[in-house]
């Protein structure tokens, strides 16, 4: 992880200071990007201080069970969720929150149930045939100012498309999966800050590499959270399809570190990093490559416990307050 030393010295060196709306100062760094090559170097897991990963799996069973609920998240090992459920202010009194605990539909409910509609012509009778085919039903008759039209709806699960694609098209290179809805944004706790995630597999090296693009990242507690947890979604992704982790490419848009995490920073800077560990998944979560059966039903069923990691070696953990 010496990649991402260089990054936060980079952000030490040449970050410029900007206000931001949680009334901590950052230094930031527009466009950044960090590139691991999985099957060669390893697993991303910061080793220049201790990575909380039975939080970050417990988030991504979270995700992947379209979890809603910083309760849910607990259950599962991670309490990130907590501060921004329970103690931010605009949070509580945005009016479609629902009670304690609730985030709003954040990511994974984007990730597998994303609402989409189509508001057709009512006389558009082919349009209309074709949407049902795709599995809109029809949930309302509408009146647009002046024109009859129809309201059709279904809920889309873009990582289940993800795989089914993998599997069926893998030249594609439309296999992704984005959070950033614009129509949910005013009903969410904390809009998605890893928002687009694009897979890329090679079904002539049966090598699978992913893209993942981050809007804003708080580096000194967020990157190395997401590294692992994206990183251990693609592993999950590469054994239910039959292909090998390859290529991790991290682009971050605001790259910053907050004022209040440069102790913090400062002394990981001064810390060798240990070599990379593995990831290892549970036997029980059947890989492809070894039966020849499709099964993305393992996208739900997965628990935190089917993920570790051996091999790790890490400096003494360091911590810092999360901005909110």
């Amino acid at each position: 992880m010496k990649q991402y030393l260089d990054l936060v010295q980079t952000i030490l060196q040449e970050g410029s200071w900007q206000e931001n709306r949680t009334g901590i100062r950052t230094l930031s760094l527009p466009g950044a990007m960090l590139r691991f090559d999985l099957k060669k170097d390893g697993f991303p897991a910061v080793t220049s201080k201790r990575l909380a990963f039975k939080s970050v799996v417990g988030e991504l069973v979270g995700f992947l069970r379209a979890t809603r609920s910083a309760a849910e998240f607990r259950a599962l090992g991670c309490k990130v969720w907590d501060q921004n459920a329970n103690e931010n202010a605009e949070w509580l009194a945005n009016p479609y929150r629902m009670g304690e605990d609730d985030l709003g539909p954040v990511y994974g409910v984007q990730w597998r149930a994303w609402p989409a509609y189509k508001l057709l012509a009512a006389d558009q009778s082919a349009q209309i045939a074709d949407a049902g085919k795709r599995g809109f039903r029809l949930v309302a008759s509408v009146n647009d100012e002046g024109q009859e039209k129809v309201l059709m709806y279904k809920a889309i699960d873009q990582l289940r498309e993800c795989l089914d694609t993998i599997m069926k098209n893998p030249g594609s290179r439309r296999i992704l999966f984005h959070g950033w809805n614009c129509a949910e944004l005013d009903a969410i706790a904390l809009p998605a800050c890893h928002l687009l995630y694009q897979f890329l597999p090679n079904a002539t090296t049966r090598e699978i590499s992913l893209c993942l693009y981050i809007r804003s990242n708080d580096v000194g507690l967020g990157t190395p959270f997401n590294l692992a947890e994206a990183a251990a979604l693609l592993h999950l992704v590469g054994r239910l399809t039959g292909y090998t982790p390859r290529w991790f490419t991290y682009f971050i848009g605001d790259a910053h570190i907050y004022e209040n995490h440069l102790d913090m920073l400062h002394e990981q800077l001064k810390r060798d990093p240990y070599p990379a560990p593995q990831l290892v998944i549970a036997d029980r979560v059947p890989a492809f490559a070894d039966t020849g059966k499709y099964e993305p039903e393992w996208l739900e069923k997965v628990e935190p416990g089917d993920f570790s990691l051996t091999g790790y070696q890490h400096h003494a953990p360091l911590t810092a307050p999360m901005a909110v």
